[in-house]
């Protein structure tokens, strides 16, 4: 079974269409048109397009397209600022919010054409939340916080190893780090996951990490597994990616 899956989004719609123009390349070259697709989640935050990112995905699955998406903590965060402005992901750091700038809340709400974005109270910006389309706020609530096949494990983070995988919670999904990324267990199925970004795509030989730092205008990276086999995908093609040495 072929799937690819593509790393952390983070509002760069320009960057997710040639993913896709790549994926189509590839499925034409394999003859796999139906193969699916999964999206690993942080749609929105710092890049300069959330809506459009969130426009392209609904779109493409109206029309049937074999897409899936992931939930990202960032994805969570938005959902919950838009319920309640002063209730924060309760993972998060007791000093940080989602509107803190780092985060890039306040892009995500820039995309939407809210009025005076990166200075408006959370009241302010909450009593324009109209401007998101319902339609919109009714993907973030249809993301899945895991997705599996026989050989792959989908997550955002990924898992908190010693549990087995129908057992993870939504938090470690969304948001573990260290207890996962220094386990060299294996976990019955290869984990891909984002989240966490690297300087390239990175096979630990139990996970592969596709979090390439989209978000602060790197590259976003796409690959293509055929059991726990993988390659990256870009504009030349194929390259296989092995697990690192030790």
């Amino acid at each position: 079974m072929r799937v690819y899956a593509i790393g952390d989004i983070h509002g760069q719609l320009d960057m997710l269409r040639a993913a896709h123009a790549w994926i189509a390349e590839d499925r034409a070259r394999t003859g796999d048109p139906d193969a699916m697709v999964v999206h690993l989640g942080d749609y929105v935050d710092r890049g300069p397009d959330s809506r459009g990112v969130i426009r392209y995905l609904m779109a493409g699955i109206a029309v049937g397209q074999p897409w899936r998406c992931v939930r990202g903590n960032h994805d969570r965060m938005f959902a919950m600022f838009l319920a309640d402005p002063h209730v924060q992901d309760p993972v998060l750091r007791k000093d940080f919010t989602w509107l803190h700038a780092p985060l890039g809340g306040r892009d995500t709400l820039a995309s939407y054409g809210f009025e005076n974005p990166h200075e408006a109270t959370p009241d302010e910006l909450w009593a324009q939340r109209g401007k998101i389309p319902e339609d919109h706020q009714a993907f973030l609530g249809m993301l899945e916080n895991s997705i599996e096949t026989e050989h792959l494990f989908f997550a955002h983070a990924g898992i908190r190893p010693g549990f087995a995988l129908a057992e993870q919670t939504e938090d470690d999904l969304l948001w573990i780090r260290g207890p996962f990324h220094v386990d060299p267990m294996d976990h019955g199925k290869l984990v891909v996951h984002g989240h966490t970004p690297v300087d390239g795509a990175t096979h630990y030989g139990n996970r592969v990490n596709l979090d390439t730092g989209a978000g602060y205008g790197r590259p976003l990276t796409v690959a293509v597994f055929e059991g726990r086999d993988c390659w990256v995908l870009d504009a030349a093609g194929r390259r296989a990616l092995a697990p690192n040495a030790g």
